[in-house]
C-alpha cells in the first residue's frame, strides 16, 4: 500500500517549524515536509524535532516494500531494490535494474583484461543520457579456490562493483580475502552451504544471494534463517529457466514481488536476480544466443528483475535491453523534458535559419542528432511540459501566443536579420496563427527532422 503524505504527517511533530529553532527541513510546515517525504524529495533526518520513537516509526513506515541493497563501496557502488508498487503507473520505479556481465576466472590474462575493458567501456548515448553497464560477475569456472582469488584480486582495479559467483565456501573465502573490503555481492547461499556462506557474509559485511531454484518455500526458510543471524542485505534468485521457456521463472518472480508488496512478507522483501547468461548453456550460435539472451533479459526486467547477469557483450544485444531499462525507470507522471530556450548549432550568424521544436526529450535529441554537424542553425525549444509536437498541439501547449513569447524571451530577434521561423511539419495547423501573433514569416518544415538539413539547403538555393 502506498504511503500518503497524511500518513507521514500524523507521525511528524506537527509544530510547523515555528517552534523548531533548530529545524533544518527547510519547509514552511510539517505537511509540506510530509509531502516531500512521500515524493522521496527529502530526507527524514532533516526533522530535528522527532523523538527516537517517532523516528523509528517513520523509518518503518517509509521503508519500501522491497529493501534497497547497496553493492560495492565508494565510487564503485550500485543500489538495487527499493520498489514500493507492483505497477509503474501507480508511482514509479526508482533504482534501475543493474546489468551485470560475467567473466570466468579461467581466462588467460589477455582475454581477462580485454573482457574487463569491454565491460567498462560499453556505453552509448540516448536522449541525453549515457547508458552503461553496472557491475562484473566473476564466475568460479575453474573450480579452483586459488584461481578464483587471483581473478578477484585483478578486479580490484576494475571501475565497477563485483558479484562473486561460487557455491564453494572455500573459494568464496579465498576471494573475499582479496576483495571483501569492496563489499561484493556473494552468490550464492544454498541449503547446503548456508552455515559457511552466512558466516562469510557476517565476517565481511557483504550482501548475499539466496539461490533456491523453483522452491519458494525453501527460499523462505533460508531467508528467515539469514535474517535471524543478523543478515539483512539479501538478494533472491528463484532460478532462471531458459531451456524450455521461462514461464516458471516469470511465475516465481511475480509471486515473490506480490508477496513483498501486497503481503509485506518479511522473507521476500528483497531484490530479485535473474541470469539470462544461462542461455549460453544451450545456445552456441552467437547471433541466436545474443537475441535469445536479450529477449529473456527484457522479459525478466518487465517482471521485477532488479539485477540481471549477462554473458554476451555485443552492443547490438545490449542496446535494446539498456534502452528498455531507460524507458521503464522514468517517472510516468513526469514526461522527459529538456530546458526550453534558444540553442545554437554550428557557426551561426545573422543570416542563419531559425527552427522550432518542443522540449520533449526524445524530440529534442532526435532533432539535435539530425542537424548537429550538418547545418548551421538556431533552434527555439518551446516549453510544452515535455510533450511531443503532435501531442502538445492537441493539448494546446503548442500555440501561437506561446511561440511568440518564446521569440521575445530568447532574444532571437537581436541575433538574426531574417524574420523567418521554420516549424515542424506536424505543427502546420497553427502556422497562420503563429505568423499573426509573432509577426514572423512561418515556413512549415518537414514532418521528419532528418530532412531538415536538405530543407535548409533548398531554401538557400531559392534565396
Amino acid at each position: 500500500m502506498q504511503v500518503t503524505a497524511m500518513d507521514i504527517y500524523r507521525l511528524l511533530p506537527q509544530t510547523n517549524c515555528e517552534d523548531c529553532e533548530e529545524a533544518a527541513c527547510g519547509e514552511a510546515s510539517c505537511m509540506a515536509f510530509a509531502t516531500k517525504l512521500s515524493e522521496k524529495e527529502a530526507q527524514l533526518e532533516l526533522c530535528t524535532e522527532l523523538s527516537p520513537e517517532g523516528l523509528n516509526k517513520l523509518e518503518s513506515l517509509l521503508a519500501p516494500a522491497v529493501r534497497e541493497i547497496t553493492i560495492g563501496t565508494g565510487d564503485k557502488t550500485i543500489t538495487i531494490g527499493g520498489d514500493e508498487v507492483l505497477y509503474r503507473y501507480e508511482l514509479t520505479y526508482y533504482n534501475p535494474t543493474s546489468l551485470v556481465i560475467d567473466i570466468a576466472d579461467n581466462l588467460d590474462d589477455d582475454e581477462f583484461t580485454e573482457r574487463v575493458k569491454t565491460i567498462e567501456e560499453t556505453e552509448f548515448e540516448r536522449i541525453g543520457e549515457m547508458l552503461t553497464l553496472d557491475a562484473v560477475a566473476l564466475r568460479n569456472a575453474s573450480g579452483n579456490s586459488d584461481k578464483f582469488a587471483e581473478a578477484a584480486s585483478k578486479l580490484k582495479k576494475a571501475k565497477l562493483p563485483l558479484v562473486l559467483c561460487s557455491f564453494d565456501p572455500e573459494a568464496m573465502k579465498a576471494a573475499l580475502e582479496k576483495v571483501g573490503d569492496e563489499r561484493p555481492l556473494i552468490y550464492g547461499v544454498t541449503e547446503g552451504n548456508l552455515e559457511e556462506m552466512s558466516a562469510l557474509a557476517l565476517e565481511y559485511s557483504c550482501p548475499v544471494t539466496i539461490f533456491s531454484p523453483n522452491d519458494l518455500e525453501k527460499m523462505k526458510q533460508i531467508s528467515r534463517t539469514l535474517r535471524e543471524r543478523g543478515i539483512e542485505d539479501i538478494v533472491l534468485d528463484p532460478g532462471t529457466y531458459v531451456e524450455d521457456g521461462i514461464g516458471d521463472s516469470l511465475d516465481n518472480f511475480v509471486m515473490i514481488r506480490r508477496l513483498a508488496v501486497e503481503e509485506q512478507d518479511e522473507d521476500f522483501r528483497f531484490p530479485i536476480l535473474g541470469i539470462p547468461a544461462l542461455t549460453w548453456l544451450y545456445e552456441k550460435d552467437e547471433i541466436q544466443g545474443g537475441i535469445r539472451e536479450a529477449t529473456i533479459a527484457a522479459t525478466l526486467m518487465n517482471k521485477y528483475a532488479d539485477m540481471l547477469i549477462f554473458h554476451g557483450t555485443n552492443i547490438w544485444e545490449l542496446i535494446p535491453v539498456l534502452t528498455l531499462r531507460q524507458g521503464i525507470y522514468t517517472d510516468p507522471r513526469k514526461p522527459q523534458a529538456v530546458d526550453a530556450g534558444l540553442y545554437e548549432f554550428g557557426e551561426v550568424d545573422k543570416d542563419s535559419p531559425v527552427l522550432m521544436t518542443t522540449n520533449f526529450a526524445l524530440t529534442f535529441y532526435t532533432v539535435e542528432g539530425d542537424i548537429k554537424g550538418k547545418t548551421n542553425a538556431y533552434l527555439l525549444v518551446l516549453d510544452t511540459e515535455g510533450r511531443a509536437v503532435d501531442v502538445s498541439l492537441a493539448g494546446g501547449q503548442l500555440n501561437a501566443e506561446a511561440v511568440a513569447d518564446l521569440i521575445k524571451e530568447t532574444g532571437i530577434e537581436e541575433k538574426v536579420d531574417t524574420r523567418k521561423l521554420i516549424i515542424p511539419g506536424l505543427a502546420a495547423p497553427v502556422s497562420g496563427e503563429i505568423e499573426d501573433e509573432s509577426g514572423w514569416e512561418v515556413l512549415v518544415g518537414p514532418r521528419d527532422s532528418s530532412a531538415v538539413p536538405g530543407f535548409i539547403d533548398e531554401l538557400k538555393e531559392k534565396a
